[in-house]
């Protein structure tokens, strides 16, 4: 595998799946291309990432979370995570650790897992050109490049626009929208407070 270059991913978001009723489909995008990639998730893995997306501290720790404390509490990071294939629709992908010693272990896991792990432990997330050449898609935008990266993957051309409200208000939109597990409507007001706040 030596041979194969690594392609950097960035986390888009989350949006309801089209194809699976109650499930998700959590969106990446290489960072040097046009490319998305959808992997279709449940709802419990989906509501472990976005509470990190989102900036929300649960009471107590989720799963992925505690695997985090754990991990950090022996002096184990995660260093980068791989998705490193695709078989009959299913993305296999591993977690790339070191120890205080600095050896290197590969751990396999899923997907869904490995992001929420990612995310926590603000580690990269790379794939390869055969699963993007395989599974990735091209979302024809209306708006040129340079033009903000959020997901502009289901959003009606009627998309209500956030400019009337306060940030305040913004705020209490997103948790609303949190609650009721809109996570494509939470993701699009997120994208508004941040850019609000640069």
């Amino acid at each position: 595998m030596g041979s194969m270059e690594k392609i950097s991913l960035d986390i888009v978001g989350l949006t309801y799946s089209q194809s699976q009723t109650g499930a998700y489909a959590l969106i990446l995008s290489e960072a040097d291309g046009d490319r998305r990639l959808p992997i279709i998730i449940g709802n419990a893995e989906a509501h472990a990432i976005v509470v990190v997306l989102e900036n929300m501290t649960p009471s107590r720790p989720l799963t992925h979370d505690l695997f985090r404390n754990f991990a950090e509490t022996f002096n184990i990071s995660i260093t980068e995570i791989i998705i490193y294939n695709l078989k009959e629709g299913i993305f296999f992908a591993k977690l790339i650790c070191r120890d205080d010693t600095g050896n290197e272990h590969e751990i396999d896991a899923r997907t869904s897992d490995a992001v929420a792990l990612a995310i926590r432990f603000g580690c990269p997330i790379y794939t390869f050109e055969f699963i993007l050449a395989q599974a990735g898609v091209v979302f024809e935008s209306e708006e040129p490049k340079q033009a903000s990266k959020s997901a502009k993957v289901t959003v009606p051309v009627n998309a209500p626009t956030f400019k009337q409200y306060s940030l305040e208000e913004l705020h209490n939109q997103l948790n609303s929208a949190l609650e009721n597990e809109d996570y494509e409507l939470a993701s699009k007001i997120r994208d508004e407070i941040k850019q609000r706040e640069h």
